[in-house]
């Protein structure tokens, strides 16, 4: 009956909170003079938000943590995709646009404007001979670790590959079955802002190559130098180095083999961005396919008294660091171990560098923990909020992981950290978030696969009671022209 009125009550709150977000947001809209590229995060259609009220101990001196009651979690239905960054990305689009194409003089001017490319810079693209000296020019410390990520998700992105295939079965007079083929060109995004993001250059290229995408093309803005070895491991065919709707335009509706550094049509664009990217994919899914819309990223912590407090500060607090608007939610069985954490996270954030340590403050904000009477109840709270990345940190775990029934990326126990999934475990980083997890999964090679069915029928008298049911339901539905269709088929012979 609780998770029945708290449904009731969605959409319908304007508190302190949201205030809050949108404010920050219209800040920083109108106050950037480029348009600047959020860290890693994935699809945000639904929010999570805490109530304000007499009873909520709000953060601080005392507490980091917000702290708040099972019945004071909510959730509030919100547009993945921003009103104002929509419109914004629009004009960008139009601006870009020769005729079909994405025209390269215009990319180079949008380019510069917003600051990925220097006034003085001749190209769009980064070469593969950059790239391969960017990765020749790491330590061998930082080229090990490269080289290990990468062979963990492309062996798990194999693996899933191999997890599906063709079939064959049969039907009345002949077969059917269906079969598993890539697209031709993918289109992958990796964040450019505050830090830059390697993880994301793997995570999306190299599952793209492992569902055997022909092309795979790469946007990022400002490329660090790592980014641009990841880009060299992950075998990228062309790396665009623009960002925003830009980007976004220029791999969707491809750049002309006669007007430049051609660029394919990309039949699927994957990877998370800011809210001009959103945008922009929102406005060319159809287009091409899309794998998610981007949010602000998101973990949940279940915890009971076997829980390290230090353990789970730092996962926190990890998660705070992404983004101003990331969220870092707690839900525990102990007061003890909330409290402890708390302490943790104090002692934790203040040993932090800038800009890291008011990223994650200004993220604590809006984060929160919750006392729950038992795991089960921490269960249904997470189901209700359906977070990006879930932490089981509890007796029995994984158990208490098979019981939560929506979330992004599961992370088992203690020592399973949500850190190792975004920098190469195996799974993909990019998770659904904001509730989405409900109904959508992660990236994947299945991102990148068409299952397309076939039939052929070789005996037509085996067939014939299929072809009588298909025209008796053609006739249910007033499909005339079906039915005469079918019947043509029919050793009864056709209707005059």
């Amino acid at each position: 009956a609780a998770a029945v009125w708290r449904r009731m009550k969605l959409g319908l709150r304007l508190h302190q909170a949201t205030l809050v977000f949108a404010l920050r947001s219209f800040t920083r809209l109108h106050s950037a003079e480029a348009f600047p590229i959020a860290p890693r995060t994935a699809a945000t259609a639904i929010s999570t938000t805490v109530r304000t009220n007499s009873n909520m101990q709000s953060t601080d001196e005392k507490h980091i943590l917000n702290r708040i009651t099972p019945d004071e979690v909510s959730l509030e239905i919100k547009d993945p995709v921003d009103p104002t960054a929509l419109q914004q990305a629009k004009a960008i689009m139009e601006e870009l646009m020769d005729g079909d194409y994405v025209g390269a003089s215009q990319l180079m001017a949008v380019a510069k404007r917003l600051g990925d490319i220097p006034d003085d810079g001749t190209s769009y693209t980064v070469s593969k001979e950059e790239c391969r000296a960017a990765f020749d020019g790491l330590t061998d410390v930082e080229r090990s670790a490269l080289v290990n990520i990468h062979g963990r998700v492309k062996a798990f992105a194999e693996a899933q590959r191999r997890s599906v295939s063709d079939i064959e079965v049969d039907i009345p007079g002949g077969k059917a079955g269906h079969t598993v083929s890539p697209c031709s060109a993918a289109g992958c995004y990796a964040p450019g802002g505050r830090y830059p993001l390697p993880s994301s250059v793997i995570m999306t290229a190299v599952t793209a190559r492992a569902a055997g995408c022909e092309t795979v093309v790469l946007a990022s803005p400002r490329p660090a130098k790592i980014t641009m070895a990841a880009a060299h491991i992950a075998d990228v065919d062309t790396f665009l180095c623009v960002g925003g709707a830009q980007a976004i335009g220029a791999m969707a509706y491809g750049i002309a083999p006669t007007d430049g550094v051609e660029i394919p049509r990309c039949d699927v664009i994957c990877g998370p961005g800011n809210k001009w990217v959103t945008a922009a994919k929102s406005i060319v899914n159809g287009k091409c396919g899309i794998d998610m819309l981007a949010g602000p990223s998101e973990v949940l912590v279940i915890c009971d008294d076997t829980a390290n407090p230090k353990v789970v500060a730092a996962d926190l607090i990890a998660q705070a660091e992404h983004d101003v608007v990331a969220r870092a939610i707690l839900l525990s069985t102990s007061d003890e171990v909330i409290e402890q954490v708390d302490m943790a996270v104090k002692l934790q954030i203040a040993a932090l560098p800038e800009p890291n340590k008011s990223t994650a403050l200004q993220a604590l904000k809006q984060s929160f923990a919750v006392k729950c009477d038992t795991i089960e109840h921490c269960v249904r709270i997470s189901d209700d909020i359906a977070p990006e990345h879930l932490e089981i940190q509890t007796e029995n775990a994984m158990q208490v992981g098979k019981d939560c029934k929506n979330y992004g990326g599961l992370f088992v126990g203690e020592h399973a950290a949500e850190v190792l999934g975004d920098y190469g475990a195996g799974p993909n980083h990019t998770l659904p978030t904001g509730g989405t997890g409900r109904y959508t999964g992660g990236l994947s090679v299945f991102n990148f696969l068409r299952i397309r069915t076939w039939m052929r029928v070789d005996d037509k008298a085996a067939s014939q009671g299929m072809v009588n049911d298909s025209i008796v339901m053609a006739r249910l539905e007033g499909l005339e022209g079906h039915a005469r269709a079918a019947e043509c088929r029919s050793t009864q012979g056709s209707k005059e």
